[in-house]
């Protein structure tokens, strides 16, 4: 088994069966790890308590607010990542028209109507158009009602919060795989073009017939190109 860990970090409301697929896939290989990303009311406090829970060495991939964890990780300890992949995220702070937006959301979610902020809301739009996007949709859905209210506010207050990263991205200098779904409505396929051209050694993946999940939705595909980033 390879010595070199991979430390998996979930989207909002997600958890370890956001990467099912590639932990089945690759937990043979080498030692697998999933790291929540709701223990904080801010980016650098989850990081930091990422940090203290991980190996000293060790690749990190995180997808959408995982991946937006993964750069403040990065940015507080580039000694302790060997390699970045980022899919499916943002460098960008929260817009004040998107930070006003959650407030809403946050109530609902506090007042008994979490399912339906997430089934009418934030969900629509995450999956392409595949013959699993029912079910993906449904997983999503069970995710969030596991995980529950208070982790949902949390993670928006800490998405509301969150810093602006695109300097940080010039200077990464791990070898690092920059991974979107061709039809990701939520963080666009241009955005990711962008960010791998701010990291000089970033490789740019897009995965076909998949949306903001790629993981669930195109998982060997996902797999193949995790594969290829980690040698």
């Amino acid at each position: 088994m390879n010595s070199e860990p991979i430390v998996f970090l979930p989207g909002m409301m997600c958890d370890a069966r956001l990467f099912a697929p590639q932990i089945d896939g690759l937990s043979h290989e080498r030692a697998v790890m999933v790291a929540p990303v709701h223990l904080g009311e801010r980016i650098e406090e989850i990081a930091s308590t990422i940090l203290d829970m991980t190996p000293h060495r060790f690749a990190l991939c995180g997808l959408s607010m995982g991946g937006i964890v993964a750069m403040e990780i990065i940015r507080r300890a580039p000694d302790r990542v060997s390699r970045l992949c980022l899919m499916d995220t943002n460098p960008l702070s929260e817009t004040p028209v998107r930070a006003a937006e959650r407030e809403p959301q946050i109530i609902a979610a506090k007042t008994g109507r979490l399912e339906q902020v997430m089934r009418e809301e934030l969900l629509p739009n995450c999956l392409a158009d595949t013959p699993f996007k029912a079910h993906i949709f449904e997983l999503m859905v069970d995710m969030a009602l596991s995980l529950g209210p208070e982790v949902f506010a949390r993670q928006s207050r800490a998405l509301q919060k969150r810093r602006d990263q695109q300097s940080l991205l010039c200077n990464i200098k791990c070898p690092t795989l920059v991974l979107c779904g061709a039809q990701d409505q939520i963080t666009l396929p241009k955005r990711h073009t962008f960010m791998a051209e701010l990291i000089a050694p970033a490789e740019l993946v897009v995965i076909e017939n998949a949306g903001h999940l790629p993981t669930l939705e195109q998982p060997e595909a996902t797999i193949s190109a995790l594969r290829a980033w980690l040698g």
